[in-house]
């Protein structure tokens, strides 16, 4: 297996095999909040309908990651300037960066205040995040989620039983049960397509190259450039989020450009593998257990010594 050490030692191809490991690269600053990518999504993966509902709190009609929602857009209503840049850098003339995002200017209120370019719309187009530490590989009793020879991470919807173990055990809270058959269900970076030699639904519907999908190593390299461009052009928020394998699940298949801190989008700060401690959970529970077993050995055979 191929090793990439400028990545921390990250693999390049998926486990077992020569096929690179593929993934997605989303660029949140140029995401327009269409959701092409969701019904894209449902469309190929025959996903039963879930989340049209207006809360008037937003226009996100879905919410979020489900069973039934396997590729959701965040929005992100702020009062900010549209990328936190100062005006006028890295262009001439004073002009603002265009980052090609949704945003719009407020009138002056009714003091005759001026909030114009104030106001901004972040997206950002989830979806599971690919682990490269899976906890739900970890507590799955019946193999149902499995690697791919991509380096992707698949649920078997024919062995799943609904135990329900990976919902807890995702960092992420991708996971999600459908309550009408009580099984696990989540992307799969559409594994179907990838055998024919196509792209994912979602990265082919997206009119903005948002979602990048491609060969996580090169994707990278691209991430990084972009997240150049932009601080050079006054956006000194930009960074990626997800694509360091020394973070707390070896680095994510999914990984993202954001305009803005990982809460700010709904996603940890600092995910961890959920089952690191695992190993030493169990060699506590064994050696409590030998303790146990020989406390009552010891009290069974002092009874017959008497």
């Amino acid at each position: 297996m191929a090793i990439n050490e400028e990545a921390g030692g990250q693999p390049v191809t998926a486990p077992g095999t020569d096929q690179p490991r593929m993934g997605f690269f989303t660029d949140t600053s140029v995401c327009i909040g269409c959701k092409a990518c969701e019904v894209a999504c449902k469309e190929w993966n025959m996903i039963p309908e879930d989340g049209l509902d207006f809360t008037a709190m937003s226009f996100d009609n879905s919410g979020g990651l489900g069973a039934d929602t396997w590729r959701h857009v965040t929005f992100v209503e702020q009062r900010e300037p549209l990328g936190h840049q100062e005006t006028g850098v890295g262009r001439p003339e004073g002009a603002p960066v265009d980052l090609g995002m949704p945003s719009f200017e407020r009138p002056g209120d009714s003091t005759g205040a001026d909030e114009r370019g104030e106001f901004r719309w972040l997206m950002s187009s989830d979806v599971c995040k690919h682990c490269t530490s899976a906890a739900c590989l970890d507590v799955c009793p019946t193999g149902a989620l499995f690697r791919t020879e991509y380096g992707t991470v698949v649920v078997q919807e024919d062995i799943c039983n609904g135990c329900g173990y990976c919902v807890p055990a995702c960092p992420y809270g991708v996971i999600d049960k459908r309550q009408d058959d009580g099984r696990v269900w989540k992307c799969t970076l559409c594994y179907d397509r990838l055998g024919d030699g196509l792209e994912p639904a979602c990265a082919k519907a997206c009119p903005t190259d948002s979602i990048q999908f491609g060969e996580l190593d090169e994707l990278r390299e691209r991430a990084n450039e972009r997240v150049r461009d932009l601080r050079e052009a006054g956006v000194s928020s930009a960074r990626l989020y997800g694509e360091d394998p020394r973070d707390g699940v070896g680095g994510a298949g999914a990984f993202f450009l954001l305009l803005d801190e990982p809460e700010v989008y709904g996603l940890p700060p600092d995910p961890v593998v959920t089952t690191r401690d695992l190993p030493s959970m169990w060699r506590y529970a064994g050696v409590a257990a030998v303790t146990l077993l020989a406390g009552v050995s010891a009290t069974f055979l002092g009874r017959r010594t008497r």
